[in-house]
């Protein structure tokens, strides 16, 4: 019989929520994890994960693969999270582990609009949908990257835009374009004052990364913290449980744009990234060095920046057809 003054076991799933936020990891890498790491428990019928290895994890990632006929891409992710249970949870290290195969995701160049394609779009996007998409290519950042910018973080004096804790938890700088200057000071305008309003309201918070929230404890109704593009009502922070005012969700962006680009007539699968690799690819096109776009883009390596060099050259790799020399 257990001893009634020991603490009950921490479960399985709440023992991954506790690593992953101690290790920083973002709240959608969380809840992808999570639930990644319930569909493996429920497809061995609910058996306990220390309970299996190898043997199951591949026939999950096979039934992904086969059945389900998931992307390369999703199915890298749900190894991901099974890896990051054994190894960082469980704390089980077998040699299987490195022998589970990493999907081949396929390598494909990405879709990429011309400057009047990128004008048209933007042309029919509306009010704050249209100075996101603006940000977006005019600066490079990515979507979330975007929503999730800080008062503090857009210097006008300085006409740059401070990228905090993208992809791969790093920061780096990018151009603020002079065509959004005056739009973008009136955003800031608008959410500060949206932000008086809660703080008499006696709201006012906002999320906080890591331990800032204890190390600054008024950072959290600072203006300089506050998002540019506020969500339209507070709600509860999922991690905290404080009543807060989280930034703008990506998904009403993605529809403003996906009927923007069928209202421009164009019949590509653009979406907001688009718009990124539309930045880069119109910057190489201008003569501005690789380098320079690798480090705008925040790439790590510039074998990936040069998927866009590709994109530059007509069919054939710029080869004039013998047909047009007929």
């Amino acid at each position: 019989m257990s001893d009634p003054s020991e603490p009950p076991p921490v479960r399985l799933l709440e023992q991954v929520r506790l690593k992953i936020r101690l290790k920083h990891y973002s709240l959608r890498t969380e809840q992808a994890y999570l639930d990644w790491i319930k569909r493996f428990i429920y497809f061995h019928g609910k058996r306990h994960p220390a309970q299996m290895g190898a043997g199951e994890i591949e026939a999950f990632l096979t039934h992904l693969a086969v059945v389900r006929n998931v992307a390369a891409s999703t199915q890298n992710q749900a190894k991901s999270a099974l890896l990051f249970l054994y190894r960082e949870v469980l704390a089980i290290e077998l040699p299987w582990l490195d022998r589970v195969e990493q999907a081949r995701v396929p390598a494909r160049l990405p879709v990429v609009l011309s400057q009047d394609e990128v004008a048209r779009v933007l042309a029919r996007l509306e009010g704050t949908h249209a100075l996101i998409g603006r940000l977006l290519y005019g600066t490079g950042m990515r979507i979330m990257e975007g929503l999730r910018l800080r008062v503090k973080d857009v210097e006008f004096s300085r006409r740059a835009i401070l990228i905090r804790d993208g992809k791969g938890q790093k920061d780096r700088i990018s151009m603020l374009p002079d065509g959004i200057r005056h739009p973008l000071r009136a955003q800031i305008d608008a959410a500060l004052t949206t932000h008086a309003r809660d703080v008499a309201a006696g709201h006012g918070h906002v999320w906080l990364p890591h331990a800032l929230v204890r190390k600054y404890p008024n950072a959290a109704t600072d203006e300089g913290w506050q998002y540019v593009f506020p969500a339209p009502f507070r709600s509860v922070d999922p991690r905290s449980g404080t009543v807060c005012r989280h930034h703008l969700g990506d998904q009403a962006f993605q529809r403003a744009m996906r009927q923007a680009v069928r209202d421009a007539g164009l019949r590509k699968p653009a979406t907001p990234h688009t718009l990124r690799h539309s930045f880069a690819t119109h910057l190489l096109e201008s003569g501005y060095d690789i380098r320079t776009v690798q480090e705008l883009l925040g790439h790590s390596k510039v074998s990936t920046t040069m998927i866009y060099t590709h994109v530059l050259n007509r069919g054939g790799r710029g080869v004039v057809s013998p047909l047009d020399r007929l």
